[in-house]
């Protein structure tokens, strides 16, 4: 049996953006995959503990008998196993390493950025915090202009792999927006990627599986409760 062809099984939580990254990189390669979720704040599965040992986190792509963990490297084995569908990796090598380059920015800077907003202690901590997050959107437009080169999207023609990368947070930027009352997409700065978002979140592989911002919002006002050891807020 060829590798494209054996079963395939997804470890997430329907808020996780990382697990959402999985999902639309299946979508875009059209697999068929059977979804398990894993309602972390019960405690972890005896799967999730096996199939991810080192960090014990989703996703996990379960491919066969093979665990895969790390979003992103999810998303690229994806791009490599199932090669003969739309690619997601830029082919050219500087596009591709530029790509990667911007995927880890967000990682590892622009999203624990919007997390801390909600987390703030004062309203200067507060206003520094979404000035940080502003900077890094007006990169990503440059960048946009830049990888997209004119086209609908980072990935060119169609949804690639710093689409998956950014967009998988969209959710999580809406649901920001709504509580701080800014709009951080917008005209004014970043006019790019405010039509970009729209066409993002409404491309097929995409709109499934895009939390609804209400959704996420309670879901968001129920996990900071459980971190200060309150209940939930009644709605």
């Amino acid at each position: 049996m060829a590798e494209s062809d054996v079963k395939v099984k997804v470890l997430g939580s329907w808020s996780s953006p990382f697990v959402m990254r999985t999902m639309i990189a299946l979508n875009i390669k059209s697999v068929n995959y059977e979804y398990l979720e894993e309602r972390l704040w019960e405690g972890k599965s005896e799967l999730l503990l096996k199939s991810n040992p080192v960090h014990k986190k989703i996703p996990v792509l379960i491919h066969g008998d093979k665990p895969i963990c790390e979003s992103l490297i999810i998303v690229q084995y994806i791009d490599e196993v199932w090669s003969s569908t739309p690619s997601i990796l830029p082919s050219d090598p500087h596009e591709r390493a530029a790509a990667r380059f911007w995927a880890a920015y967000l990682d590892e800077k622009w999203f624990p950025s919007m997390r801390t907003i909600s987390i703030a202690q004062g309203e200067d901590a507060k206003k520094a915090a979404i000035a940080q997050l502003e900077e890094g959107l007006v990169l990503l437009e440059e960048a946009f202009g830049k990888c997209s080169k004119g086209k609908p999207f980072f990935g060119g023609d169609q949804i690639g792999y710093l689409d998956i990368a950014f967009g998988c947070f969209l959710g999580w930027l809406r649901v920001t927006e709504k509580i701080s009352g800014i709009n951080l997409l917008g005209e004014a700065k970043t006019p790019a990627l405010l039509k970009w978002a729209h066409r993002f979140c409404s491309d097929a592989s995409v709109k499934d599986v895009m939390p609804e911002t209400e959704k996420l919002a309670e879901f968001g006002k129920m996990i900071m409760a459980k971190m200060r050891g309150a209940a939930p807020p009644k709605s």
